[in-house]
């Protein structure tokens, strides 16, 4: 099973089948529950349904428990159908995961040591890290079925292309990733499939329109409208980063003035912290920094959590104008739920209060008192699994 419905000569069905694997990714369904869902007969829903169990992408999970009458079959996706892979590549580090066909993580490891460079040398460490942690999880990298890469900037998942990372002679990263490593391949921008996983299993509870929102080193965002991932006209919306908000006078990374990055971001606090440091401020980070080690996101987060007063007060700072961005966000598109992720969102509450006392000054009333604000309930495995679903979800065509 390593190729997509779309192969298959039967256009009307390939579309119910898609459809009924969509269904199956988020919950068990009989076959009376698919056919009304999906305004189809029970004749035809029961061959389809038949043929994908014969394709393996189904399976029988036996009969449901009810109140009464007969109990029905029901069907899920198939577990063993094949592997996921997904790796979350971060500016320093990478995180990896391994999931069955049905999206439970049976390996994640954190943190891996790498750092992303336009070089062959640093393409074929990330191809060789994958072979790698897929043997030292006891698995076969031909039983993965499809492996999803996460990067940061401006990636193009249908054509293939990152224009952030780029390798020799200008081809699409998905298919050198494809070629070096023989089994399918995705790349997506990092936002998104975390988007993506905390809709299908994160904090969410039956929204159909839901902002996520990625406090990395950068700044991004992913959309879910009407239950569908928003990629916008070209691939490339969520581009919050550089929104043109602020007027501290700080260059971006892409160049330009006033990006909403260069103030709400890990970024931003550690430049800040670094310049407070500089002037002689006190700080649980002091010592290190007069040292001239350096200082990581993670000393940060620590130092926020151990009761910094510096860093919170920064964090504090940085909350409020992340705040005031979501309440515009939430003036336009009045979601239903706001997720925050990402690397500083493990300082909890030290973000989230000013960040919501911004929405409520800022925001229109009428339009944001039913949106709720939440921290991301994946976590530091939000990246990696996100990976794992959506190329999940491309390989059979879904997105």
């Amino acid at each position: 099973m390593t190729t997509r419905f779309s192969g298959n000569i039967d256009g009307k069905n390939v579309i119910i089948k898609k459809q009924i694997l969509g269904l199956c990714m988020s919950d068990d369904w009989s076959i009376a529950e698919l056919s009304k869902e999906l305004s189809c007969s029970i004749p035809t829903i029961t061959k389809l349904v038949g043929e994908l169990i014969d394709e393996k992408f189904l399976e029988d999970m036996g009969k449901q428990g009810t109140s009464g009458g007969r109990r029905p079959s029901i069907f899920g996706l198939n577990p063993k159908a094949g592997y996921l892979a997904g790796v979350d590549v971060n500016r320093k580090n990478v995180s990896f995961a391994i999931t069955d066909f049905k999206g439970k993580i049976v390996d994640f490891q954190e943190d891996i040591p790498f750092v992303l460079e336009n070089t062959e040398e640093s393409f074929n460490a990330l191809c060789d890290l994958v072979r790698k942690e897929v043997h030292a999880a006891g698995i076969d990298l031909s039983e993965v079925v499809t492996c999803g890469f996460n990067l940061s900037g401006r990636v193009n998942s249908e054509s293939g292309y990152s224009f952030t990372y780029m390798l020799g002679e200008y081809k699409p990263l998905a298919e050198l990733l494809h070629n070096n490593l023989g089994i399918h391949v995705t790349i997506e921008n990092d936002s998104r499939a975390m988007t993506y996983a905390e809709y299908l299993t994160g904090c969410t509870n039956g929204e159909k329109n839901m902002i996520f929102i990625n406090v990395n080193w950068g700044l991004g965002m992913g959309m879910i409208v009407n239950g569908k991932l928003y990629y916008g006209r070209s691939g490339y919306s969520g581009e919050l980063g550089h929104f043109p908000m602020l007027s501290n006078n700080v260059i971006c990374r892409c160049g330009k003035l006033g990006c909403l990055e260069t103030g709400a971001s890990a970024s931003a606090v550690h430049r800040i912290i670094g310049e407070k440091l500089r002037e002689g401020r006190s700080s649980l980070l002091s010592a290190k920094y007069e040292k001239g080690k350096e200082i990581t996101i993670d000393d940060i987060v620590d130092a926020a959590l151990a009761e910094d007063v510096l860093v919170i007060e920064v964090i504090e700072d940085i909350g409020s104008t992340l705040g005031k961005a979501i309440a515009g966000i939430i003036n336009l598109f009045n979601p239903e739920l706001v997720v925050i992720g990402g690397k500083l969102a493990a300082t909890k509450d030290y973000l989230m209060l000013p960040v919501k006392s911004a929405v409520n000054k800022h925001s229109l009333n009428i339009v944001s008192q039913n949106t709720a604000i939440k921290f991301s309930k994946l976590g530091n495995k939000c990246g990696a699994l996100g990976a794992c679903l959506l190329s999940r979800s491309k390989l059979i065509g879904i997105i």
